[in-house]
């Protein structure tokens, strides 16, 4: 055994933090050496961002700083990585360093590309553009849910995956369904949801009730339909048919608010990069999160190529297999293929109701609670997970290192092949 095992994180999100605390929690007597790098200054808990969004929850409860969150005895550098050097065992930082590594976790996340729609950076945050996105902009997609009337007509446009949080462009869309019926003017708006895919969502059991869901708020489901320009002064929005017989067609429409979510991408130092496939995410091994080629990289999180749904939730199971993998090594040991695809989106369908939706690679339906109706069911229980348990367990457990705090049901039968 080495008698200094450098590890070191790039990113200080959901992903880096909890492989740090975890590594420090069970590091039983090693030798590690911890530090994570990234430039931010306040980590947020995005999965919040769309009830801030709803009118459901304080924007101030999403963020605390950085350094407030690093586990003892881990070095934090504020510093954005540049490049990774995986055949001399280094990265490079924005300030012109180099730092050496024994083992390296690569979790930056994703960032969002505004420029990949048309006139959506001069358009947001004003004329009813808003997004859940960005924490720069959430509060204004509830003063635009707010200042929807009679007549108004909202789009609420999903981009091309991968991008985070899958179910989020349309949660915001039955939130706001769920505000105007209460409103009593539900009727005579227009809402639309568009979406560039064929579907409402990736698991067919859930996507059947949130049809339902749609069709009963009255919402528009257009699908196969990409949004590609943003006019946000004449509020028009332009889209195209990307599939179909009206393949091509190009549509320019008026809004009154139109919710967008943006292309992302993952950060620029990784395009190119030895460590990432053509588009940029970390290649490894689906089930042990190890690189494919260098065996003491991992990646987890949003940056990663594996074929799961991009949530908090993913990370929550692919840090145990990864801090695992980093101790089998470190002792001498194989590594282990131990993260199944574990995924899950809390799907809001209305203020006080939540679809809880957990499966793994295939779309097998694994609910971890106990359930005594169908996990496709709106529920209140799902609601108090969503807006009081989950951020509890966010930021007093996952980010502690507690992340095996539940275990899905993984032989539960929703009835689908």
């Amino acid at each position: 055994m080495a008698e200094n095992n450098r590890i070191v994180i790039i990113g200080g999100g959901a992903a880096g933090i909890t492989v740090a605390a975890s590594l420090t929690r069970h590091s039983e007597g090693k030798n590690l050496d911890i530090t994570i790098v990234d430039p931010a200054e306040k980590h947020y808990y995005q999965p919040a961002f769309t009830i801030v969004g709803g009118g459901c929850y304080k924007f101030a409860n999403t963020h605390r700083p950085l350094n407030s969150l690093i586990p003892q005895g881990t070095k934090l550098i504020v510093e954005a990585a540049t490049s990774i050097d995986p055949e001399n065992n280094s990265i490079s930082l924005a300030n012109g360093e180099k730092l050496e590594y024994d083992y390296l976790v690569v979790c930056p996340g994703l960032i969002i590309d505004w420029d990949a729609i048309e006139g959506l950076t001069e358009a947001m945050g004003k004329n009813g553009v808003c997004t859940n996105y960005s924490p720069e902009y959430t509060e204004y997609t509830w003063e635009c849910v707010q200042n929807l009337k009679s007549g108004d007509k909202a789009f609420f446009t999903q981009a091309p995956l991968p991008f985070k949080c899958p179910g989020a462009p349309q949660k915001i869309a039955y939130l706001t369904a769920d505000y105007l019926r209460k409103k009593g003017i539900l009727d005579s708006c227009d809402i639309h949801f568009t979406n560039p895919g064929p579907g409402m969502f990736g698991v067919p059991y859930f996507a059947k009730q949130l049809v339902e869901v749609a069709d009963n708020y009255g919402i528009h489901r257009d699908m196969l339909q990409k949004l590609i320009k943003i006019d946000g002064a004449a509020r028009k929005a332009t889209f195209i048919m990307v599939d179909g017989d009206n393949k091509g067609e190009v549509k320019e429409l008026d809004f009154d608010m139109i919710h967008v979510t943006p292309h992302q991408k993952t950060p620029d130092f990784l395009h190119g990069s030895p460590v990432c496939n053509e588009a940029g995410y970390v290649e490894v091994h689906k089930k042990s999160m190890q690189h494919v080629k260098y065996p003491n990289v991992f990646g987890l999180g949003d940056a990663c190529d594996t074929p799961n749904s991009k949530t908090a939730a993913a990370v929550r199971k692919q840090a145990p297999t990864v801090v695992q993998n980093i101790k089998n090594l470190i002792d001498g040991k194989v590594v282990e293929e131990t993260y199944l695809g574990y995924g899950s989106c809390p799907l809001t369908t209305a203020r006080g109701k939540v679809i809880m939706a957990e499966f793994i690679y295939g779309g097998k339906v694994t609910p971890t609670l106990p359930t005594l109706v169908p996990p496709n069911t709106q529920s209140w229980l799902g609601w108090m997970t969503k807006t009081i348990g989950l951020p509890i367990l966010y930021w007093h457990f996952m980010l502690k290192g507690y992340e095996k705090f539940f275990e899905p049901e993984l032989d539960w039968d929703s009835g689908e092949e």
